[in-house]
């Protein structure tokens, strides 16, 4: 999710569930041990309990990274073994890392001695043609040996050569039945699955055979499928926000921001879906991502989107004449 789950979206994800567990985009170890440290770890309390995903591939400069993060607050570090996309593989770590078991020991190893939160491990759950179960059995024992408890498990093959991370995300088929079998094999640690689950129906389905469920990109799309998360599986008695309700704090949150120096769009940018199948949503989504009334940093830009959720066929004509002429 890299470049889509900054702090603002999670923010966002805040005001719809309490109790999710939340995580970063990957973050190289590159960029925290000579970029900019802060740019990429600053976040706002009321985000916790947010994981920190590292991408890398030396143990010490992971121990380094993990390290930064537990001292920035995270309250698990989660190392990425299943990003296929090429830029990655050029730094030898994401999916290509499950060909190198011993490896992620190593790495997992050295982050666990160097803090005392969680560490975790993102993977699919085979690399290229091979297809075989045993493969991702072995490559979780391995790691498991090395002290990790908890497997974040993407069902689908990463093909490194000739899919794109789109494509990879899509074409290689989605096989459930071998994370509920790492379950079966390996009772005593923590299995969560994910990979094209987009209902809470379907959450409620895997975990008759798994410990929890990861939505990535429906979470980003639709963001208010979390919004039944806290009272169906955290037993939550709070009342459900609603849209409006959300809008209401995410401007708040904007003014905030806007008076720290965050431009709109950075926030803005991951509201699109927030109204997603309601009539309007469409309205809804053209006007909040206007670069020229963005550009003004006026709040008024939500009660021009909500007009459009109020009379979506009244508001078409305006918004055809200001979007496109």
């Amino acid at each position: 999710m890299m470049d889509w789950t900054d702090r603002h979206c999670r923010s966002l994800h805040r005001f719809i569930s309490r109790h999710t567990w939340l995580y970063t985009e990957m973050v190289t170890t590159g960029a925290l041990l000579h970029g900019d440290v802060p740019r990429h770890l600053a976040f706002t309390p009321d985000e916790a309990p947010v994981a920190l995903q590292l991408g890398g591939s030396e143990p010490d400069d992971l121990a380094r990274s993990a390290k930064l993060g537990e001292q920035w607050g995270y309250d698990e570090i989660n190392l990425n073994c299943g990003c296929p996309s090429e830029r990655v593989q050029r730094g030898a770590f994401g999916a290509c890392l499950m060909n190198e078991p011993q490896l992620v020991a190593d790495c997992v190893k050295a982050m666990r001695d160097a803090v005392s939160v969680p560490v975790t491990v993102k993977h699919r759950i085979g690399v290229d043609a091979v297809e075989d179960y045993a493969f991702v059995r072995d490559f979780v024992g391995t790691v498991a040996d090395a002290g990790c408890t908890v497997f974040i498990v993407h069902a689908r093959n990463a093909i490194l050569k000739g899919l794109s991370p789109k494509e990879n995300r899509e074409i290689p088929p989605l096989k459930y039945e071998y994370a509920w079998q790492l379950k079966r094999d390996f009772p005593q640690l923590e299995i969560i699955i994910n990979g094209g689950i987009k209902t809470l129906d379907e959450v409620a389905l895997h975990l008759e055979h798994v410990d929890g469920v990861m939505l990535g990109r429906e979470a980003y799309h639709n963001p208010y499928v979390l919004a039944g998360v806290d009272a169906r599986f955290y037993g939550a008695s709070e009342p459900t926000p609603t849209r409006d309700d959300i809008e209401a704090k995410l401007m708040q949150y904007c003014a905030s921001e806007m008076a720290r120096g965050t431009h709109l769009a950075a926030i803005t940018r991951h509201a699109l879906g927030l109204y997603r199948g309601e009539a309007g949503a469409r309205g809804w989504r053209r006007v909040l991502s206007d670069n020229r009334k963005l550009a003004k940093g006026d709040l008024a830009i939500f009660e021009e989107a909500r007009a459009h959720l109020r009379s979506p066929m009244e508001a078409s004509p305006a918004l055809s004449s200001e979007i496109f002429e």
